[in-house]
């Protein structure tokens, strides 16, 4: 009974771990458009990245089905080879994306090229190809873990921490595979040689496999969160904060502008004959109108002052550490720009009115403060438009 139960374990060998990893990676490749649906960039290039390794590892384990030294295992080998490295080349940028940096960094793709080049032309050298194979792939998995590792841009959950891990356990072996095919290669016959560290390596691998799809996931679900939360802040037409959004932050730097005792300025601007404008130009007209002031006041407020679209053609701005003087500077600037920029821009006149309002106390709210500016840009309106009226003045002229 004994002996039977013996003969009934499964026995794994190395050959039967890789096989398993490459059926799991090219399982990966055909189900990871599916899962994911419509894509961007980082996706895209991930999903090819899967694709390519997946590819790689199923020619790699072909190659020991044919003539080995033989010209189609150099072919295979080498093909296999390119595979693995540019998909972990497309695995970085995917990932270096993912953690908003746009800058990108063309080495692991100069590796890519240089790896089944070189391993092509010394193929007939065991000890070289494997040593040389082995430390670019080592190479090539330290680009992924140095874009996963270094701080992202962007918020992004802790699932980087495994597949970091993971990747650094699997360079460990992958570099450990190279120096003994390079150096000791009588210790390391094969590549399917039931060798420690090729035991190390398949088991190591499958498990990274699992973890870099579980990390292409949740970084995909991340930048879908983000996007989300970016869709629920921002205007669609124009970007700048909607009427939501710029309220609760706006309310946020009015309790910091109290605690630290500084100014704070709201300047709220309605376009001057908008309706005329859509009637006259078109609709498509105006909605340039509005992207072009949205982009006018963006490029015009300083770091931490706060831009949103309130609905229709009017717009409010808050200016942090900012008195009276800086916001009509401010205003002066804007119109400056205009009379400058408006025909170059949009071919027809355009000019708003508007209306400042300071905060007078520890008390007053951000409502009381719009309110004051709302009733400022009024009044403006009423007196000819394109121009802009302060509610301290008016408050002045009316006592």
């Amino acid at each position: 009974m004994r002996a039977d139960r013996d003969n009934q374990a499964v026995h794994l060998d190395i050959a039967t771990l890789l096989f398993a990893m490459t059926v799991c990676m090219v399982t990966m490749a055909v189900a990871l458009p599916a899962v994911m649906g419509e894509v961007n960039e980082p996706a895209r290039r991930a999903q090819a990245g899967v694709v390519l390794q997946g590819l790689g590892w199923v020619l790699l384990l072909m190659s020991g089905l044919v003539d080995r030294g033989s010209m189609t295992d150099r072919a295979v080998s080498t093909l296999a080879m390119a595979g693995i490295a540019a998909g972990l080349a497309l695995n970085a940028a995917a990932f270096d994306l993912w953690c908003g940096r746009v800058r990108e960094n063309r080495v692991p793709v100069l590796v890519a090229i240089v790896l089944p080049l070189g391993y092509g032309l010394g193929f007939s050298s065991y000890p070289f190809r494997v040593g040389w194979a082995n430390g670019l792939l080592t190479l090539q998995m330290a680009f992924v873990v140095a874009a996963v590792w270094r701080k992202p841009a962007v918020p992004v959950g802790k699932w980087r921490w495994l597949l970091v891990l993971s990747l650094l356990a699997q360079m460990v072996v992958t570099l450990w595979r190279g120096v003994l095919g390079a150096f000791f290669t009588e210790s390391y016959p094969t590549f399917l040689s039931p060798h420690p560290v090729n035991y190390a390596f398949a088991i190591i691998a499958n498990a990274t496999t699992v973890l870099s799809l579980m990390a292409i996931l949740l970084a995909h679900r991340d930048e879908a969160a983000r996007e989300l939360e970016r869709l629920a802040t921002l205007d669609g037409l124009t970007g700048v904060l909607n009427r939501r959004a710029w309220m609760t932050r706006a309310s946020t730097e009015l309790s910091v502008s109290v605690r630290y005792m500084h100014p704070v300025a709201v300047l709220m601007i309605d376009l001057d004959h908008f309706k005329h404008i859509n009637d006259s130009q078109g609709h498509d007209a105006g909605d340039r109108a509005l992207m072009f002031i949205a982009r006018a006041l963006q490029a015009a407020v300083r770091p931490g002052d706060l831009v949103g679209r309130f609905g229709g053609e009017e717009f409010c701005v808050l200016m942090t550490h900012a008195d009276n003087a800086a916001a009509k500077a401010f205003d002066l600037r804007m119109r400056a720009y205009l009379a400058e920029a408006v025909d170059r821009e949009l071919g027809f006149a355009l000019s708003y009115s508007g209306g400042i309002a300071m905060r007078n106390s520890a008390e007053d709210r951000i409502e009381a403060i719009i309110k004051r500016a709302d009733e400022a840009m009024y009044n403006a309106k009423a007196q000819g438009r394109a121009r802009t009226l302060d509610a301290r003045d008016l408050r002045l002229q009316a006592a």
